[in-house]
């Protein structure tokens, strides 16, 4: 009998073991919600009385956290590259999100975007806290679809913005996860989910509603959460317009809001605010089509492309030359006479020309023969005849993805607020590379691909 007891002690023992090997009580960890501003320049904060800005719960994490004065980011200063390095870590030429679009030099793809996560070549943040045993969860992050590792998640996807397909929010119901949660949540809120890709402040509303439900709901550990109409507001009407201003504070409610439900969950959670890139005003279109035209490099059938031997790919402030084959030595040498004439030119606009070797340095394009990098203010345009620089149209006032490493206004944002977060403190200008490793220790779970340091924030 006693033989009996000793052995059900030692068995129950290893059993209890075994159980919490991938437990987070296993190891030292905090709670992570991770919510990006799209666009979000960080002198929205640092310098919001200059701009007469009304927004407290951003406010809060200057006070009381750490923050970057400025977040150097990635080639291109694009969304989804950016938001891909934020869960990796990784510049772009390593995690295979290059630009927001798809490279499409015949127009077939219907403005495809990178929308699905197995595009993503190296591990993220929510696999490595899925794999150390933590509940994960997202809403309308930037290449989520199909996210293995997210267990609640409502990833950012559409057919096309105009005109909206009212069937579409039976398409995000389907690509959600776990299968019924849309519609679970539309029953629990009273307020059904967005059709298409809501960019106004309204589609921000219900992001913030779907996201606090699951907060209530399944209490992830790590969570990330994209609010996006920041973004529109400032390619509308400019950064630091009064329409762009307007929409922060309607954004900052949101925060308090979210802020709140986290720390309800878990007292000792931390809370990083990051943007993706920052803003310029523009005012200027540069169609590089249209010398590519006239070069014999683009054939076109009147307003299609017939038929093309290297084309630009437009991302932001930049466009990234591909050529349709890569070992054409002769097409090469004629695009790199065109681009040096065009930058001789200082109406076109033009900041730099990098070839293959100086962007992949950077950490962007590596298909790509060249990248032309333009100057704020102007844009490359999409079209393929007339001249080749003209205004922008009324609706397009701001810009973003030039070059990170050139261009201070495209500093992106960190703040990060929580137990044990350093208040008050200033981490200079930081490498938007390191923001993953920093969440993921944390976090308290190992990302080997990402390797940059961790940022000092405790």
């Amino acid at each position: 009998m006693r033989s009996y007891s000793y052995m059900r002690t030692i068995l129950l023992a290893l059993g209890l073991a075994l159980l919490t090997v991938n437990t987070p009580a296993q190891k030292p960890y905090q709670p992570v919600l991770l919510i990006s501003i799209d666009g979000m320049k960080p002198e929205y904060v640092t310098k919001a009385d200059e701009h007469h800005l009304r927004i407290p719960a951003l406010r809060r994490f200057l006070a009381e956290g750490a923050h970057a004065s400025g977040v150097q980011g990635v080639f291109p200063t694009v969304t989804y590259p950016s938001h891909t390095t934020l869960v990796t870590g990784v510049w772009p030429a390593r995690h295979g999100i290059y630009n927001n679009t798809r490279f499409d030099p015949e127009h077939n793809l219907n403005g495809a975007w990178y929308w699905y996560a197995p595009q993503i070549r190296v591990p993220t943040l929510y696999a490595a806290a899925r794999a150390a045993g933590l509940r994960t969860a997202s809403v309308s992050w930037p290449v989520t679809v199909d996210a293995a590792a997210i267990d609640i998640d409502i990833p950012e996807y559409w057919r096309t913005s105009e005109p909206v397909n009212p069937d579409d929010r039976l398409l995000m119901a389907a690509i959600t996860r776990p299968d019924g949660e849309l519609e679970r949540i539309a029953a629990r809120t009273g307020r059904p989910y967005m059709q298409g890709n809501d960019t106004t402040l309204d589609g921000d509303r219900t992001r913030t509603v779907y996201s606090l439900d699951i907060l209530k709901q399944h209490r992830p550990q790590f969570m990330t959460i994209h609010l996006s109409s920041l973004d529109e507001a400032e390619h509308l009407h400019g950064p630091f317009s009064a329409e762009a201003d307007a929409d922060l504070e309607g954004i900052d409610g949101m925060v308090g809001q979210l802020v709140a439900q986290e720390l309800a969950n878990y007292p000792n959670a931390v809370i990083a605010i990051v943007s993706d890139h920052g803003f310029a005003a523009v005012d200027r279109l540069v169609n590089l089509g249209v010398p590519f035209v006239a070069a014999g490099l683009i054939q076109i059938d009147g307003s299609k492309v017939a038929a093309w031997k290297a084309q630009p790919w437009p991302a932001g402030g930049m466009s990234a030359i591909v050529l349709h084959d890569p070992a054409d030595a002769a097409t090469r040498d004629k695009v790199s006479a065109l681009l040096k004439k065009l930058a001789a030119d200082p109406a076109n606009g033009i900041e730099a020309v990098l070839d293959h070797d100086q962007a992949v340095a950077l950490g962007g394009f590596p298909t790509a023969a060249f990248v032309v990098t333009f100057k704020t203010g102007y844009v490359p345009g999409p079209a393929l005849t007339g001249p080749v620089v003209t205004p922008t149209p009324p609706q397009l006032k701001g810009m973003h993805g030039y070059n990170p490493a050139t261009t201070p206004a495209m500093h992106a944002s960190l703040f990060l607020m929580g137990q044990g977060i350093a208040a008050g403190r200033d981490l200079g200008l930081v490498d938007m590379r390191r923001i993953a490793p920093t969440l993921a220790n944390l976090l308290g779970v190992a990302l080997p691909t990402a390797n940059q340091p961790p940022l000092p924030v405790r």
